[in-house]
């Protein structure tokens, strides 16, 4: 696709340059600064100045002003000018001699000096020689098949190399000591210092011009078979893809990152970023392209003229006004090299947020987020262009000058709804993604504003998620655009993050209460009673207890039972919690179950109280039904419970209130707290017959006490069975199954004696059974237990005998170590190392640290 890379400026005129002399031609050029030398067929030199002109409009021109010529006197034509700066000089070829003239007057070097035989030369632009005041020329040399290397100074020449090739040499060109030759059928490398050379390609000198050019160090271009523009470094490798240009091409000439090519008919200018052809300028009879220092200068055989290149800013705006992102990002980073960094930073990262805008609007979301990213777009250019998205309080002004042209999304998507809806879709995904990275920092707040609004409006789902969560929303604009969307649970979440509780709860209880419609909940009751669970604002919880309560007491009573402990501890006095929950009895009982199970607090008016409830309950339920529903069944079970696991509600006070009632096992419970298990039994046997529950009452009420309690426990109960003045044969058979499915609760010779003498033994084989095993079992577990205390005797004392070890004389001449006495009578305390003293000297606390460590180390030696 086309650019407008160049522009075709006229430089020297047909009349500047030979007046009414149409026989005179141009051979040859050289631009040296505004110096321009041209060669001319009739062997005069043409010194030009060049002068370059920008007009108001921007218009480039050029004004070339004759300053001299000279005649070299060799009635030949110019073939060849270079000039070398660094001396002041330019080197002329002509009939086959170099000869060296002064820039400024075109006279030869009074020395005369110059080069014979050269059939065309090039100079080393990569110098080997490292002298500033000379310049490296390399000739063909007519001498067959030779290459000849000269050092030129102000006034002398020196020859420095001759080097043989394998064919003619046509065409040369050198880097450091690299030559690139285009020989009679091939293109080589050959290091003229070394003599290796390197094949590059084959081609036919006879067919077509042959151009070899120096394009950067160790590269060069090539006019390759085919068409092709050929790279090729020294060491012969491509490291860019060719450019197709014209089979008949005359010159080629490089303008970073162009290539420009000349044939018979047309200037052609080829990329070498992606080596599409970007332009063709008509041109005929063109015979001369060449590059000096970044000007392209191009000649027919009676004028010059100059491609000026448009700055690279301009095309690549040019290339983004036409929608050409790919190019223009391609141009913009091959551009890297001929900016300034920082210069070049600014501009490419304004020339990626433009060609994201651009695949924006195309709807190219993924490439748009890619280019917004690299780009570092100022996320705020992007939400400005959705209306009412940024907060009223930002301060926010677009770029200048734009990086796009639309005023906002209407003209964007141009009123197509499915277009809009995709965009803020899009701006949905960005905005989510950059607000925790730092493209974000500084203005959270518009990003998590817009984001916000964007969810409220598509009622999307994350809109939750970022109010709940750590967010940067701004109040003002948040609340009106969440209330204008009837967003009152999201509002609500928003006053709370803000911290304005009061103003949440508000709004939820009038969701619940139906005075404003909002569905986001179906669960918002349970929300509430959650919220103000862990809601520290006591005032709170007790201005909207009563509410929560009057809607579902057991849900309700949570904000009081789930709160944290701590809180609880701390901040509520449960006492208050009750006289509250007075009104609501299946509250209150919760609560107090949340104290006496939960908590377990061992306070005797919440047990009490708890107790009393279940109670009450209880009779209530039997007064209006007959038998025993689920609820009663269950409370029941919730009052055995409490009174056989607490030991701290008032018993006599439950008792009475449990006397007259057919609440017999509660009864027997009572009777058991109070030590009079005889009642107990005797409601459980004769009352109730429920023989299990009897002896589970034995079994829970002898926890954690000793054998002797439980034995007791068991032998009132078989009592009670065998009570003299009760023949029931259900009683009998009950106390024959306590004593053989419990043998080891009994003592069996309390029991033989208690068993009427009418009991058979196979009756009682079980428990007889039972009971010598266990007597056997106790009395091998002591004779067993006697045999070990009687080896843990001997063990003492084989170790009493070793402590004794050596015997230890004593007589009148040994005195205490600590007062220096003689022993009066045969008590004596030694230590370890061998030293003895008197039994109230080692008891002296103040003898020395060092005799007291001894002895504590060695008590059981002494």
């Amino acid at each position: 696709m086309s650019v407008k890379a160049f522009k075709l400026v006229s430089a020297v005129e047909r009349e500047v340059l030979m007046g009414d002399k149409n026989h005179i031609n141009i051979e040859c050029i050289e631009c040296c600064g505004k110096n321009l030398y041209i060669g001319t067929n009739d062997c005069f030199i043409y010194h030009f100045l060049l002068d370059e002109k920008l007009s108001t409009a921007g218009k480039i021109t050029f004004a070339a002003t004759k300053q001299l010529h000279k005649y070299l006197g060799f009635k030949k034509p110019v073939n060849e000018l270079k000039a070398a700066s660094a001396l002041t000089r330019l080197l002329a070829l002509c009939d086959n001699t170099i000869t060296l003239v002064n820039m400024m007057n075109l006279e030869p070097v009074p020395t005369g000096a110059r080069i014979k035989g050269a059939v065309t030369f090039t100079l080393n632009e990569n110098p080997v020689s490292g002298d500033p005041f000379c310049v490296e020329v390399c000739i063909i040399s007519v001498k067959r098949r030779t290459i000849q290397m000269f050092m030129v100074f102000e006034d002398r020449v020196q020859i420095v190399k001759e080097v043989f090739t394998p064919e003619q040499p046509c065409a040369v060109a050198v880097d450091g000591y690299y030559l690139c030759l285009a020989l009679t059928t091939q293109y080589i490398i050959l290091n003229y210092n070394t003599g290796v050379s390197q094949d590059l390609f084959p081609y036919c000198s006879d067919e077509k011009r042959p151009i070899v050019k120096r394009i950067g160090r160790q590269e060069f271009l090539l006019a390759g078979p085919g068409g092709l523009g050929m790279f090729a470094t020294v060491d012969g490798i491509s490291q860019r893809a060719p450019v197709h240009w014209s089979e008949n091409v005359i010159g080629a000439a490089l303008c970073f990152p162009y290539v420009v090519a000349l044939d018979e008919e047309f200037i052609t200018v080829h990329s070498m970023l992606d080596q599409q052809q970007k332009q063709t300028l008509p041109f005929k009879e063109g015979h001369i392209l060449q590059d000096f220092e970044g000007k392209v200068i191009v000649a027919t055989s009676k004028c010059v003229y100059i491609l000026v290149p448009l700055p690279l800013e301009k095309q690549i705006q040019d290339l983004l006004a036409s929608h050409r992102v790919e190019e223009a990002l391609v141009l913009a980073k091959g551009a890297r090299r001929n900016i300034p960094k920082e210069k070049f930073q600014v501009m490419y990262k304004r020339i990626l947020q433009q060609a994201g805008f651009i695949q924006f609007a195309q709807l190219q979301f993924l490439e748009a987020k890619e280019l917004f990213r690299s780009g570092q777009l100022d996320v705020r250019e992007l939400i400005s262009l959705y209306p009412f998205l940024l907060p009223t309080s930002s301060s926010f002004i677009r770029s200048h000058p734009p990086l796009h042209e639309y005023a906002d999304l209407n003209q964007l998507t141009q009123g197509d709804q499915e277009k809009m809806t995709k965009c803020k879709r899009f701006l949905m995904s960005y905005l989510n993604e950059v607000r925790s990275t730092e493209v974000a920092n500084g203005y959270k707040e518009d990003i998590d504003t817009a984001l916000l609004k964007l969810y409220a409006e598509a009622n999307h789902e994350s809109l939750l998620d970022l109010l709940v969560s750590e967010n940067f929303c701004l109040l003002t604009d948040s609340a009106a655009w969440l209330e204008k969307h009837k967003k009152y649970f999201a509002l609500g979440l928003l006053y709370h993050y803000n911290g304005q509780d009061a103003a949440a709860l508000q709004l939820w209880v009038q969701i619940v209460d139906g005075d404003i419609e909002d569905s986001t909940r179906s669960d918002l009751y349970e929300y509430i009673v959650d919220f103000l669970t862990f809601c520290s604002d006591q005032d709170l919880v007790w201005k909207y207890s009563e509410w929560v309560l009057q809607k579902n007491e057991e849900v309700g009573v949570q904000i009081f039972t789930k709160r944290p402990v701590e809180e609880q501890e701390k901040n509520i006095n449960p006492d208050d919690i009750i006289s509250c929950l007075n009104k609501y009895p299946k509250a209150r009982v919760k609560y107090l179950e949340h104290l006496v199970l939960e908590r377990k607090i061992e306070k005797e008016k919440y047990h009490t109280h708890l107790a009393a409830l279940y109670l009450e309950a209880i009779l209530q339920r039997k007064s209006v039904t007959t038998g025993n529903c689920t609820e009663t069944t269950e409370l029941l079970s919730k009052l055995r419970s409490l009174l056989q696991k607490s030991d701290l509600y008032r018993v006599h006070f439950i008792l009475d209130k449990v006397r007259g009632t057919d609440l017999h096992m509660e009864s027997a419970i009572l009777y058991g707290k109070l030590e009079e298990h005889e009642k107990a039994l005797h409601i459980l046997v004769h009352e109730l017959k429920d023989f299990h529950a009897a002896e589970e009452y034995c079994i829970w009420n002898s926890e954690n006490r000793d054998l002797q309690y439980r034995r007791r426990l068991f032998h009132m109960l078989l009592s009670v069975y065998l009570n003299p003045g009760a023949s029931d044969y259900a009683l009998v058979m009950a106390a024959v199954d306590l004593l053989n499915n419990h043998a080891a609760e009994f003592d069996a010779a309390l029991v033989l004696q208690l068993v009427p003498d009418s009991w058979s033994v196979q009756l009682l084989s079980p428990f007889l059974a039972g009971a010598v095993r266990q007597s056997i079992h106790t009395k091998r577990m002591t004779q067993a237990a006697l045999g070990l205390a009687q080896a843990e005797n001997l063990i003492y004392k084989y170790e009493k005998v070793k402590q004794k070890g050596t015997p230890i004389l004593l007589s009148d001449k040994k005195v205490c170590q600590v007062c220096q006495n003689p022993f009066c009578e045969p008590v004596f305390v030694r230590y370890p190392n061998g030293g003895m003293v008197h039994t109230h000297c080692a008891a002296n606390r103040r003898l020395n640290s060092n005799m007291a460590h001894h002895s504590s180390t060695s008590s059981n030696q002494t």
